[in-house]
């Protein structure tokens, strides 16, 4: 049977106004006392207003983007469902209680490691494509998707699903489009926020037509990164342009109802632009792939960010999300 999201929040949100309520009246309590020891009575009164209580009562929105921080760590391998806290962060994947299987990995160590019986399997090679229409079958919506069905359940996976996209909103005509334009628009931001401007999961953007947008995690960065990244996903994404655009010309083409003429027409031109973005990109990726660039996790996020968007001239490229 599958669980409720809603369910769980409703739970979480007793325990928090529970404890937000004892914690207030044993600071008006305190209060109290102060104020009598010292004579404050004309001067001080004990009530503690919401926001100076030192414990938060639950927000929807804030858990639900807390959800869904904890599964992008998931399909990195930073977090698992098989073992509580912090599981990756740069170390060797055997001290996380992983065991090695047989297909190759593109990690900092070149090998793919699960553990025992993975009810969530990490990204096997650090790079998740943000993209604003389903293109790719192992996309950040179909990961996470996936991850609320292993968590809470095949059969609760629509009424959650819905659950999510009405915490983040409802900017969209399904679940799964609220979710997208979600991790197109505000994810990143909200994790530099989380972060104080130190991200972990880096964000390559190709600019404002969102031609391409991919995370990939710090902790497993390595020289190959952004190789594999524009051969297995930029220019993926690039070949899949060329040919919706040539699909909306054919209907451009062929078709009489001229709302469905004016539909293609405005696709393909937002398509063509964004080819255009990612081919622009592109020029700037491929300098950087042929560096082959190392990063040292101890020098920590500001200079390793800057460090890999460095070229040979020391000129900055720009192909991270700024933070």
């Amino acid at each position: 049977m599958g669980r409720l999201i809603s369910d769980k929040y409703k739970g979480w949100e007793a325990e928090c106004n529970e404890r937000f309520q004892k914690l207030k009246t044993n600071e008006e309590e305190l209060n109290r006392i102060f104020i009598d020891i010292y004579g404050l009575q004309d001067e001080l009164t004990p009530e503690v207003e919401d926001k100076d209580v030192t414990v938060r009562k639950a927000d929807l929105t804030r858990e639900i983007k807390s959800l869904i921080s904890y599964a992008v760590g998931c399909m990195f391998g930073r977090y698992s469902l098989e073992k509580e806290g912090l599981v990756y962060a740069g170390e060797d994947w055997n001290k996380c209680g992983m065991t090695k299987v047989e297909s190759g990995i593109n990690s900092p160590d070149t090998e793919k490691f699960h553990f025992p019986q993975p009810t969530f399997h990490i990204d096997e090679d650090n790079c998740i494509p943000i993209t604003d229409t389903k293109y790719f079958e192992d996309d950040i919506v179909e990961r996470f998707v996936e991850f609320v069905r292993v968590v809470y359940g095949a059969d609760t996976l629509e009424e959650n699903l819905d659950f999510i996209a009405q915490a983040l909103g409802n900017k969209g005509n399904s679940s799964r489009e609220v979710i997208r334009r979600y991790f197109l628009s505000d994810f990143f931001k909200d994790h530099c926020k989380i972060y104080q401007k130190r991200p972990i999961y880096w964000l390559f953007d190709s600019g404002r037509q969102n031609g391409f947008k991919a995370l990939i995690y710090m902790h497993r960065y390595n020289a190959d990164t952004i190789g594999n990244l524009r051969v297995e996903y930029l220019h993926r994404v690039q070949h899949i342009y060329e040919s919706e655009i040539q699909r909306e010309q054919d209907t451009i083409d062929n078709t009489t109802n001229a709302r469905e003429k004016k539909a293609s027409e405005t696709r393909k031109e937002k398509l063509r632009r964004q080819l255009k973005e990612t081919k622009e990109y592109d020029a700037k990726i491929a300098h950087l792939a042929l560096l082959r660039i190392e990063i040292d996790l101890d020098d920590g996020v500001k200079v390793n960010y800057e460090k890999v968007q460095t070229g040979r001239d020391g000129k900055k490229l720009d192909v991270l999300g700024k933070i």
